[in-house]
Order: structure tokens, then C-alpha cells, then sequence
């Protein structure tokens, strides 16, 4: 049950992308809370209600057989192995920092310690002081102090600018001892938000994120937290940044889905707008999240994260055939955004299915009818 609670860090690039949802948890919760009438969801394959796994948006074994070791033994020594083992480039080792990081986080908050106890997380300080130079475990610690400030403080005060700043020196320590790494950078990118930086220093933060990983989509995803959050009210600069980054992407990024989640972000300020989900704007943006799931690699950590974004918009838009396509991928796994703004994602999740379901078959689909 632990390393259920650890996970749920996780959501849509776990941790950093949360501070969406505390911002926005109104956005889901348009669509009636009843299940509609629809076909038992097994018909199809899907796994039911109670057995959806709400700690990640998509599978990764080796991260969950490791988090369970290291919760298990108190022994740092297979996290500190597993990213050693992973490509410091790639989206894999953010989302396992992340996952670490949140594992030490959660332990402490629920094992504060006291007199003769031992507090939670320990195995962290452990793996600090007998492995100070391991690059790993210091981007680790920086995004474990990250996570506490956001946890533990309120913005603004003494206490959250402290550990802040706290988490800021642990990325330096963390860039130093991995040059080449983004993932100390990409913290700071919380950090950037927390403290407020200017645009002039958040710019000199995200050139070093793009000299060594151009195009991170988990990267993306927390540079656009700052600019909605470090300009409240203006869509332009956050719009204006998601369509630059989808319009360089590669073929086979996932970064040509950085629309969508702009227009997300800002969906308390539009979505009372009259067929909002046919609309323009929405519509080109989800044509290119589709494409962008489409060209992917199908082990890209990051698809997952778009493809349950594209369910809530294309259930929204009533484009019922392209949402079952997209839960034929994904179904199992519910640790994502929009899922997670509700206190149920299974439930939550399990509505929009629901809905998709119903709007499939009343449209003549049916299990025969859906491509497996």
C-alpha cells in the first residue's frame, strides 16, 4: 500500500505537473459524476474500476520492482543502480528522480520521526553521505527538497523561500557532478516558479536545458507552468510557447502536443464558450497531440501522458471512435493528468470510459467494430 502512495507523485510527469492540478481543480468535473449506461467495460478488454493502477500514467516495472526494494530493505543502493542505468537525455530518468524523490517525501511525511524513531526517507540521507559524488542521488536530493517546499510551506513565506533555496544550491551540486545531465536543470525549472525568477533568468536556465535536451517533453511541461504561473492571465505567452516548441519538434517528439496542454492549462477561463471542444483552437490542437502519439516511439515514457489528455478532450468533443482508440492504449493505467485533479482518478477515469463507451455504441460501434 505504500508504494501506492509514493507513486501517485507521479501524475503526468509526477510531481512537477501536480502543481497543475492545485491550481485548476475545477477543469474535470463537467461531466455528471453518474456512470452513463454502457457496456461492461470487459466486453472490450478494459480492466475494471477497482483494478486500474492510479500510481503511474503508464508502465515501468523496473522503477516499481526498485521503489518497492528500497522501501522494503532501506537500502539506497538499487535506486542509485537503476539511474546509473538509465540515459540522463531521456524522459525516463526525470520520471524516476521524480518517483525517488517522492518516495523519500512521502516517507518523511508519514514517519516525521521523533525521540528514539527514525524518520522516513533515511535511506536518502544515507545514500547522500556515503555516496556524496553519485549524480544520481544528488539530482534526487535537489528534487526531494523541491517537493517538500511545495508540500510542507506556503509560497511566499520565509520558510518555503528557505527550502527553495536550499534546493537551488542542491542543483547546482547535482549539475556539477553530472555536466552533461538536464535533469538538475529541469528542477530548477520548479524552483524558477517557486522563487520567482525573471524572465531574463528563467532564459538562461532553459538554454542550459536546451544545449543538453532539446526536446525534453517533461522539460516543456515545467517551463509552462512558469510562464502561466509567472504571468497570470496571459494565454498568449503560454500559447505562444507551446505552439514554438511543437512547431520545432522532431518527427516521432511528443513535444507537437505542447498545445494541448497550454489549452488545458487555461481551461477554467474558456470552458464555459459554447462548443468549446469543436472549436478552432481545440481541434488543432488535438490533431497535432494525434499525430504526435501517432509518429512516437512506442516506448516513449511521455505518450501515455498525452494520450489520457487526448481522452478528456476527444469524450469532450464527442469524437467517440478516436477515444476508444486511445483507451485500447492506455487502459490499466490511470496516474495522469486530468485523472488526478479528482480525489478518485480510477473513478474519474473510469466515467470518461464510460462516456466513450456509450457515445461508440450509440453511433452503431461495438467490441467487433473497434481495431485491436
Amino acid at each position: 500500500m505504500e508504494i501506492l502512495w509514493v507513486l501517485m507523485a507521479l501524475v503526468m510527469l509526477g510531481f512537477v505537473l501536480l502543481q497543475i492540478s492545485r491550481r485548476r481543480r475545477g477543469a474535470v468535473g463537467l461531466v455528471d459524476a453518474g456512470h452513463p449506461d454502457a457496456a461492461d467495460p470487459a466486453n472490450y478488454g478494459f480492466a475494471r474500476e477497482e483494478e486500474l493502477d492510479v500510481r503511474m500514467p503508464g508502465p515501468d516495472q523496473d522503477l516499481l520492482d526498485v521503489l518497492d526494494l528500497v522501501q522494503r530493505t532501506q537500502d539506497y543502493r538499487g535506486a542509485q543502480q537503476l539511474l546509473a542505468g538509465t540515459e540522463a537525455e531521456g524522459e525516463r530518468r526525470w520520471q524516476r528522480v521524480q518517483a525517488f524523490a517522492g518516495a523519500a517525501s512521502l516517507e518523511l511525511r508519514q514517519r516525521p520521526g521523533g525521540v528514539g524513531e527514525t524518520p522516513g526517507g533515511q535511506w536518502l540521507r544515507v545514500w547522500r553521505a556515503e555516496a556524496p559524488k553519485d549524480a544520481g542521488g544528488a539530482a534526487v536530493q535537489a528534487e526531494f527538497l523541491v517537493q517538500q517546499a511545495w508540500r510542507t510551506a506556503t509560497p511566499g513565506t520565509d520558510e518555503f523561500r528557505i527550502i527553495m533555496e536550499e534546493a537551488k544550491a542542491a542543483c547546482g551540486t547535482a549539475a556539477l557532478l553530472a555536466p552533461g545531465d538536464p535533469v538538475p536543470y529541469i528542477v530548477e525549472l520548479s524552483v524558477a516558479r517557486g522563487l520567482g525568477y525573471s524572465r531574463e533568468e528563467f532564459e538562461q536556465l532553459w538554454l542550459k536545458i536546451l544545449d543538453r535536451a532539446p526536446h525534453h517533453m517533461g522539460a516543456h511541461l515545467a517551463a509552462l507552468q512558469y510562464w502561466c504561473e509567472k504571468w497570470h492571465g496571459s494565454r498568449e505567452l503560454a500559447y505562444s510557447f507551446a505552439e514554438a516548441a511543437a512547431a520545432r519538434a522532431p518527427r516521432g517528439s511528443l513535444l507537437a502536443a505542447m498545445p494541448l496542454f497550454a489549452v488545458f492549462e487555461h481551461l477554467p477561463e474558456v470552458n464555459l464558450v459554447s462548443g468549446f471542444y469543436q472549436s478552432g483552437v481545440v481541434t488543432k490542437a488535438v490533431h497535432g497531440a494525434l499525430h504526435a502519439v501517432h509518429s512516437a516511439a512506442p516506448d516513449d515514457p511521455t505518450q501515455a501522458h498525452v494520450r489520457h489528455l487526448l481522452v478528456f478532450f476527444l469524450v469532450r468533443g464527442e469524437r467517440w471512435a478516436e477515444a476508444m482508440n486511445q483507451l485500447m492504449v492506455i487502459d490499466g493505467h490511470v496516474g495522469a493528468l486530468p485523472w488526478t485533479l479528482s480525489a478518485d482518478p480510477a473513478a474519474e477515469f473510469a466515467v470518461y470510459r464510460a462516456l466513450a463507451v456509450a457515445g461508440y455504441e450509440a453511433n452503431g460501434g461495438s467490441p467487433a467494430t473497434l481495431p485491436h
